[in-house]
C-alpha cells in the first residue's frame, strides 16, 4: 500500500490516494494499526481521498481508533494540499466531505478552508457548546502552560452527558487583542493533540462571544492558526481555517 504523510501545525495523518476505490473503509483495525505510532506509520488519523461525481474529489476522514469521524479541519487543510500535490485542483477547489461541500483556495503557502456555517451556540455557565463540523466544548482557564489537559479533558468528554457521542474539549487562554492559546484533547484519539483545526474554529468563534473580532489568530501547540469569518444576526458564515499543511514524506507499507 502506497501512503503519505501530511501534517497541519502538528495535526498529522496518513493519506491515501483511493481514487480506484480499493480501501477496505470497514476495516477498523486496519486503519488503527497504521496510525500506531510505534507498530505503524503513526498519526491523528488516516484519510481518503476518492472521487466525486460533482465535485473535485470525496474526502473520508478516520480518527486514529479506526472508526470513520466528524468532519476535520486540520485534515481538510490537508487534503487539499495533497490534492494540489497530485495534480488533481490547482489553487482552487469544491470537496465532498461528512459535513457536506467545502470550498478552498491556497495563498502564500497557507490552505483557506471554507468550514459550514454556525448557528447555534450553548452557553454552559462560563463555557461553551457548538458544532463546527465537530463537536467542541470550549472552556477558558486563566492559564495553559502547566495545564492538565488529558485529565480534564477525559473529565468533560466522560461525563454524562457525552459520554455516548464523545465531544472534543477545548481549553483556551486569553492571549490579548484577538489573539488565544488553545489545547485540546481530541475523541477518537482521546489524547491531546497538537492541534485541531475545528477546535481553532469553535474556539475562535466563542472568543467573538466574549468580544474579540475576526480575525482570530490561534495559537496551537503546533504552530499558529487564523480563524476569519462573518456574523449575520446570531449566525456565523463565511468562516476560514487558515493554516500551513506540509507533505512530510511518502512511503509504502504492508497491510
Amino acid at each position: 500500500m502506497n501512503f503519505w504523510k501530511y501534517q497541519g501545525t502538528g495535526n498529522d495523518f496518513v493519506m491515501i490516494d483511493d481514487r480506484s476505490n480499493t480501501f477496505d473503509e470497514t476495516n477498523h483495525q486496519l486503519v488503527n494499526s497504521l496510525c500506531d505510532r510505534r507498530y505503524g506509520i503513526g498519526a491523528d488519523g488516516l484519510i481518503l481521498l476518492r472521487n466525486s461525481a460533482k465535485y473535485d474529489f470525496q474526502m473520508i476522514y478516520f480518527n486514529a481508533d479506526g472508526y470513520e469521524g466528524s468532519m476535520c479541519g486540520n485534515g481538510g487543510r490537508c487534503i487539499v494540499q495533497f490534492a494540489h500535490d497530485l495534480g488533481i485542483i490547482k489553487d482552487t477547489t469544491r470537496f465532498i466531505a461528512v459535513d457536506g461541500e467545502h470550498k478552498a483556495h491556497i495563498d502564500s503557502g497557507l490552505v483557506h478552508l471554507k468550514m459550514t456555517d454556525v448557528t447555534h451556540i450553548e452557553c454552559i455557565n462560563e463555557d461553551f457548546f457548538l458544532d463546527t463540523g465537530s463537536p467542541h466544548y470550549v472552556s477558558y482557564r486563566p492559564d495553559l502552560a502547566d495545564f492538565a489537559v488529558v485529565r480534564e479533558g477525559q473529565s468533560i468528554r466522560y461525563n454524562d452527558r457525552f459520554r455516548e457521542e464523545g465531544t472534543n474539549v477545548n481549553f483556551v487562554q486569553n492571549l490579548g487583542e484577538n489573539k488565544i492559546r488553545i489545547r485540546t484533547y481530541e475523541r477518537g484519539v482521546e489524547n491531546e493533540t497538537l492541534s485541531c483545526g475545528t477546535g481553532a474554529t469553535a474556539c475562535a468563534i466563542s472568543a467573538h462571544q466574549r468580544g474579540m473580532s475576526s480575525p482570530i489568530q490561534v495559537k496551537v501547540e503546533g504552530g499558529q492558526l487564523s480563524i476569519s469569518f462573518d456574523t449575520i444576526a446570531t449566525k456565523y458564515t463565511n468562516i476560514y481555517l487558515i493554516g500551513p499543511a506540509t507533505s512530510v514524506f511518502k512511503g509504502e507499507i504492508n497491510n
